[in-house]
């Protein structure tokens, strides 16, 4: 059978929502791992990314296993941390929930860019996603470090034969954001009805 990276990842969100329609936990940070051996292939320009989404995604599952019949739905423990005036909190669930969320907008952008912009090198694509996504809530520090990271991406016709495997990549990215995207914009929009979708890094 045909793979690219992309194929773990876009079999798991086939189970990302209940019959209901929510989205729920395991399923949703199951995909969230499934990109990172994507990030991987990057280097060193990604390892603050990926070392970021590893955090929070670990910082969700271990909440989630705490009790798994209560927080099955994602959104079960904002709302708790909400009712008990936690959720802003740096350690909190909600926070993990709203980087985790952002950080796969940056790769969703620069997956589209790969896509979209042939012509870009990987630092142009990189640099384009960060300042659509992630730029707007990083302070000084963590927009340097990234800026600098940035510089480290993998040569762009290498990277791509690596991640293709033996599958069509063009396509799978193309699945891959199409149908991740969704997802992420739910985050979004259920984190700004609790007022919480614009905390920035300090």
């Amino acid at each position: 059978m045909a793979e690219t990276v992309f194929t773990p990842s876009l079999e798991g969100m086939k189970h990302v929502k209940a019959e209901n329609g929510v989205i729920l936990t395991k399923p949703f940070l199951d995909v969230c791992k499934q990109i990172l051996p994507v990030l991987d292939k990057f280097g060193a320009a990604m390892a603050i990314v990926k070392n970021d989404i590893s955090g929070n995604i670990t910082r969700l599952e271990n909440k989630y296993s705490s009790d798994p019949s209560k927080y099955g739905h994602m959104y079960s423990m904002v709302q708790e941390e909400v009712q008990n005036k936690t959720a802003k909190g740096s350690s909190s669930c909600t926070n993990g929930l709203l980087w985790l969320t952002r950080a796969m907008d940056f790769l969703v952008e620069l997956f589209r860019n790969l896509l979209e912009h042939p012509d870009w090198t990987m630092t142009q694509a990189c640099a384009d996603s960060y300042t659509k996504t992630l730029k707007k809530f990083h302070g000084w520090l963590a927009s340097s470090s990234f800026t600098v990271a940035m510089k480290l991406s993998p040569n762009r016709d290498k990277f791509m034969e690596v991640i293709s495997g033996t599958g069509d990549i063009n396509a799978d990215i193309e699945k891959f954001c199409t149908t991740f995207s969704p997802f992420l914009k739910e985050n979004h929009e259920f984190l700004a009805s609790v007022g919480l979708d614009d905390m920035k890094a300090s």
